[in-house]
């Protein structure tokens, strides 16, 4: 085998078997950048949207009207970082529903992915599968890492109106559930 090509083996393997470090990189250099089509979106409509949760059923925006929500996107399923944000969500989801709030997680991956990631934590709110980009090319947040797609750890605040109010540009993952739930409270 060519050096070149025990190289691409290599760097495939790094980047699909250590999606955190290679995230968290991303995180704090390319996609530190807030651009035009994250900005617009406070004080506006969110945009709809249909996709399937992890027991393959249907969500769109519109039927959480009245409601607050909690966009959430996250990269990839059962990374570090994806797991502990979700754990924190889980944790406080029964704040959220005090405070008519729903929680709902947005990545690139697939039902079946979401699926497997759900029941290893015992996530008690809907993750939605966006394969084909659609909201998170909406809200100008999907990075192309070379070999693969993800989606910008950032969420969006969409009030009762289904109007944006918030949107979270910079997230750690271990406080963040905490921050969106303060600020429901602040502001409701």
């Amino acid at each position: 085998m060519k050096l070149s090509q025990r190289l691409a083996i290599g760097l495939f393997l790094a980047f699909t078997l250590c999606p955190m470090s290679t995230i968290t990189y991303a995180e704090n250099s390319i996609f530190s950048k807030i651009d035009s089509n994250q900005k617009q979106w406070v004080g506006k409509p969110a945009p709809n949207f249909k996709l399937q949760d992890q027991n393959a059923k249907w969500h769109e925006l519109s039927q959480y009207k009245g409601k607050w929500v909690v966009l959430y996107f996250y990269p990839k399923d059962d990374s570090p970082g994806c797991t502990q944000e979700a754990n924190q969500f889980k944790s406080l989801y029964p704040q959220f529903i005090k405070n008519n709030a729903v929680v709902l997680g947005v990545s690139l991956d697939d039902v079946q992915s979401h699926q497997k990631f759900s029941e290893k934590l015992g996530l008690n709110f809907p993750i939605l599968a966006d394969e084909n980009h659609q909201l998170a090319e909406q809200f100008g947040i999907v990075r192309n890492l070379g070999i693969v797609k993800i989606a910008k750890r950032e969420t969006f605040l969409i009030d009762p109106q289904g109007i944006v109010t918030y949107h979270y540009s910079s997230v750690n993952t271990q406080t963040h559930a905490e921050q969106v739930l303060a600020d429901i409270q602040k502001i409701k």
